[in-house]
């Protein structure tokens, strides 16, 4: 166990500002870093990263040497992040919608009504893998239920919303693949 309930290798860096938080499991590998606003990385905009988990049974794993800039990853049901892996500047990364999608249950009234972790159920999750070697640019978001193959390389401002598959160059909204490599 670590510093705040996380568990992480060694040499983890993270450097500037972070906010982690929730009441799930968030698990590290060796040779972290991750780079957080004040201009650690201009692409970043001084914006602080975060890692939340939702939900006592929310889950975040984060692979050896994985490099991230001021992301925002927010688990509900579990995301994986394979080894190798780099998260440009300003990414989203949600397993969740967020928000239940029937409008009387976004309702404040309704959230008060019922516990926390019955609230965080209604919730849209489904689980994102992110394989071994991948690259994904700034101000990308990965959205739910999705799994990004082994060495491919997500461009800058995709939103991937379907499986990308391995070895490959994918970009655009929604996230397609452009090339193989």
């Amino acid at each position: 166990m670590g510093l705040l309930g996380v568990q992480y290798g060694s040499n983890l860096n993270v450097y500037n500002k972070i906010y982690i938080a929730g009441a799930g499991k968030i698990i590290i590998g060796n040779n972290f870093v991750f780079k957080s606003g004040d201009n650690i990385n201009p692409i970043c905009r001084n914006i602080k990263g975060s890692i939340y988990t939702m939900s006592k049974d929310a889950k975040i794993i984060i692979g050896d040497n994985v490099g991230i800039s001021s992301a925002c990853i927010w688990a509900n049901s579990q995301i994986l992040i394979g080894n190798n892996v780099n998260i440009g500047g300003d990414c989203l990364i949600l397993d969740n919608d967020a928000h239940p999608h029937k409008f009387l249950e976004r309702r404040t009234e309704y959230f008060k009504k019922i516990p926390r972790e019955e609230y965080f159920k209604i919730i849209p999750s489904a689980p994102i893998e992110i394989c071994d070697d991948v690259w994904i640019g700034a101000r990308c978001q990965i959205l739910k239920g999705v799994t990004i193959g082994e060495r491919s390389i997500i461009g800058a401002g995709s939103i991937v919303t379907n499986d990308i598959p391995a070895d490959c160059i994918a970009a655009g909204n929604p996230c397609k693949v452009i090339k193989r490599l």
